[in-house]
């Protein structure tokens, strides 16, 4: 129950840090398509630049004077001369796309910049074919950088501050937990005191109606009692496993239950198979069975009855308890922390809440058969392999 201020903070600085971070990201892949779009301009301006330097130094060859050309090579440029059919006539490039026209073309990595002769002085050929090789995943690496960079910087000061923006709700959630465990403290002794009464009054006047009322508003009292206890332990005790004589146990709850019941002139029955053992938590089973047992008298119709049964079964403890009152509308529901259907019939919504953390924890089957106005049943299947 007490607030967990860095899984609160990191849970938050996740969320939002993570909203902000596509909202920064966005533009950044704007950004990059403009870079991208920039170099291709670039590059197309250094090719064509190149092609021109070329085209210079051809110029400047004179046959009559130079024994031979030197065709201009470049660090990371490669070019070449090429028929009309694109067959070179001088070339550095290794391999060109068929069929290029006069401009700039992409090819995968590569890029061409072609320029088309009207005649042919430049020793007969047709084609001038500049090419360089590009690399764009330096743009996305540093793009990548950026965005990790991005998201690391969000998330630190996102974590900070949700863990500081926490601190006072730790402090209220802290006093609120210690004035539950305190207030569960306290509750326990008038109610000890108030059963122990009870029973030595009982013993001296006997029972009566008055008596019985009290005693069933004790032991509803105590229940409510039993399930805060445990949700206040549940992060903190270790529950252990012990053998139950489940057979005993179940009838014994059933006992404790049958002064509620009286209330609303209810009869308990049961079909319990003697010597069942169970290897489980007696803390853990006594939610189990005083929940349900509590939600079966609530909801019932008065001067009904409910069966509880208990047997061995294919290798499995089947425990089932079936009421014959208002049934369930909405039985996914009925789990949910403080949900409630019936609004009238008191309790704070959390007795099936903490069935359902127990029996998710052990593997426990549960299956609900409910029809308005019919009743509930509640199957639980304990596997015993």
């Amino acid at each position: 129950m007490i607030l967990d201020k860095k899984r609160y903070a990191l849970k938050y600085s996740i969320i939002y840090g993570t909203i902000i971070a596509i909202i920064l990201i966005a533009p950044l892949f704007v950004y990059i398509q403009i870079m991208v779009n920039i170099n291709e301009a670039k590059i197309d301006l250094e090719l064509k630049k190149k092609a021109h330097e070329v085209i210079n130094q051809i110029d400047r060859y004179k046959p009559l004077e130079d024994e031979y050309f030197h065709f201009p090579r470049f660090n990371s440029f490669e070019a070449g001369l090429y028929t009309e059919n694109f067959k070179p006539i001088f070339t550095l490039i290794d391999d060109i796309p068929l069929a290029m026209n006069h401009g700039y073309y992409s090819y995968d990595d590569k890029r061409f910049y072609v320029i088309e002769f009207s005649d042919k002085k430049y020793f007969d050929a047709t084609y001038l074919v500049v090419k360089k090789d590009i690399n764009n995943y330096e743009i996305y690496q540093v793009a990548l950088l950026i965005v990790l960079s991005i998201l690391i910087m969000l998330f630190i000061l996102s974590y900070f501050i949700f863990k500081n923006f926490a601190l006072p709700f730790e402090k209220i959630n802290q006093k609120l937990d210690n004035f539950i465990k305190d207030s569960i403290h306290e509750i326990n002794t008038p109610l000890s005191i108030i059963n122990i009464n009870i029973d030595m009054f009982a013993l001296k006047h006997g029972e009566n109606r008055y008596l019985t009322r009290i005693k069933a508003a004790s032991k509803t009292l105590a229940t409510i009692y039993n399930d805060m206890d445990y949700l206040i332990k549940q992060d903190r005790a270790s529950f252990e496993k012990e053998s139950l004589d489940m057979s005993s146990f179940i009838m014994e709850r059933v006992d404790y239950f049958r002064d509620i019941a009286k209330l609303k002139e209810l009869e308990i029955q049961t079909d319990i198979e003697d010597d069942i053992t169970l290897y489980f938590n007696k803390t853990k089973l006594q939610r189990i069975v005083d929940n349900t047992l509590s939600n079966a008298v609530k909801y019932s119709y008065e001067k009904n009855y409910i069966d509880v049964t208990l047997e061995y079964k294919n290798n499995s403890i089947v425990f089932i308890v079936r009421d014959y009152g208002v049934g369930i509308e909405k039985s996914d529901k009925v789990f949910e922390r403080y949900y409630r259907e019936n609004l009238n019939k008191g309790g704070f919504g959390i007795g099936l809440n903490i069935v359902k953390q127990i029996i998710d924890e052990n593997s426990i089957e549960l299956e609900i058969i409910s029809k308005p106005k019919k009743g509930s049943s509640f199957i639980y299947i304990f596997n015993t392999l």
